[in-house]
């Protein structure tokens, strides 16, 4: 699998703290603040893949672009960013050495407790 850092989603996020669209919730909170496969699918239908990638710091470059399988490490719900999915994404990035993911995740993750 060759995942790469999607550096439209990494500047999202930034411009998503930036405009104070997140939630600053605790680390293990992302498995019941993640999007279900219902609300990705509804995302899709209605945004796009321009739109839906966007929230997902990584793109896996062996997958069509129009596949939602392409992006992996979601941060968010769609409408905010989450702290408990940038730290999600930081840790499942070092567990799979995407160290430019996990990089970026760090930043994040940086910038969100410094608001804490």
């Amino acid at each position: 699998m060759s995942v790469k850092l999607n550096q439209r989603a990494f500047q999202h996020a930034k411009i998503l703290i930036g405009q104070k669209m997140f939630v600053l919730d605790k680390r293990d909170d992302w498995s019941e603040h993640k999007p279900s496969a219902e609300k990705e699918n509804e995302f899709l239908a209605e945004h796009g893949i321009d739109e839906y990638q966007k929230w997902f710091l990584g793109i896996d470059e062996d997958e069509e672009e129009s596949d939602r399988r392409r992006y992996k490490f979601p941060y968010g719900d769609f409408e905010k960013l989450h702290r408990c999915g940038v730290i999600a994404a930081e840790v499942r990035a070092a567990q799979y050495e995407d160290r430019e993911i996990e990089v970026a995740a760090a930043h994040l993750h940086g910038a969100l407790n410094a608001l804490m």
